[in-house]
């Protein structure tokens, strides 16, 4: 599809993206190209755009930035990796993961669709509107979960436990593919009321946070009115999420 490939920037994904090039037997130069890869942070790819001259492919891995930032060339795509990527380790952190990919055309399709399988990426296509909605799943799945073990850590800290404990737990609960257990499932809001009250007592920063997550989890829960192992869950049972005012954090 392209002979010779020109990657700029080469951080975390330029590099891991430029060693599975290479593995794949093309050329990469770091003069003129068939198509010129932008892997610079987001709000590099606009300026980094217009200063390639016009002739070549450009596409970019970025997530979240619209295809338009490639402007003013018109023979452009995007492949965004859906994976962390972190230094130390190679190209094979992009094996067994998807990327989503845009274009405006089926030429540019077909030419993100290549790149994606070159990099031994599942390819799947986004719409450019929904581009930002797409990244905050991304962002969500990845970022925060980040955040959600730093806070269950403090938690544990707090309370004596050891923080490894929780590396098993979080391992198991993608491995049994998101299937929900704990004190929701089981609508023993009891036990729920028991850990904001600690929270306020121990970790009042975080009671806010504990909050906000029951509550989507409960939202997201289509089947909270019907039987469950602790007997029936009822919505208008669960007074723990609203009788105690939110404790506001400043700063």
């Amino acid at each position: 599809m392209f002979t010779s490939i020109r990657i700029i920037g080469r951080g975390r994904v330029g590099t891991a993206l430029a060693e599975r090039i290479l593995q794949r037997g093309h050329q990469i130069t770091d003069g003129d190209a068939d198509l010129v890869l932008l892997c610079v942070p987001d709000a590099a790819i606009g300026e980094v755009a217009r200063s390639i001259p016009a002739g070549p492919w450009v596409a970019h891995t970025s997530g979240a930035t619209p295809l338009a930032a490639l402007a003013p060339h018109t023979h452009r795509f995007g492949v965004h990796p859906l994976q962390t990527i972190v230094p130390g380790r190679g190209p094979e952190q992009f094996d067994g993961a998807w990327a989503a990919i845009t274009g405006e055309d089926e030429h540019a399709v077909t030419r993100a669709v290549w790149l994606a399988r070159e990099l031994n990426l599942i390819p799947f296509h986004i719409r450019e509107e929904f581009r930002a909605l797409y990244h905050a799943g991304a962002a969500t799945a990845s970022n925060y979960l980040v955040t959600l073990y730093r806070a269950a850590v403090r938690m544990f800290e707090l309370s004596g436990a050891p923080p490894e404990a929780l590396l098993p737990l979080m391992r198991r609960v993608i491995d049994n593919g998101f299937d929900l257990t704990g004190p929701i499932a089981r609508g023993d809001w009891q036990t729920v009321d028991a850990h904001i009250a600690a929270l306020h007592q121990h970790a009042p920063d975080l009671e806010p946070l504990y909050r906000a997550l029951a509550s989507e989890l409960i939202a997201s829960r289509g089947d909270l009115n019907t039987p469950g192992p602790a007997g029936s869950i009822n919505r208008g049972t669960q007074p723990v999420l609203s009788d105690r005012p939110l404790k506001r954090v400043e700063g």
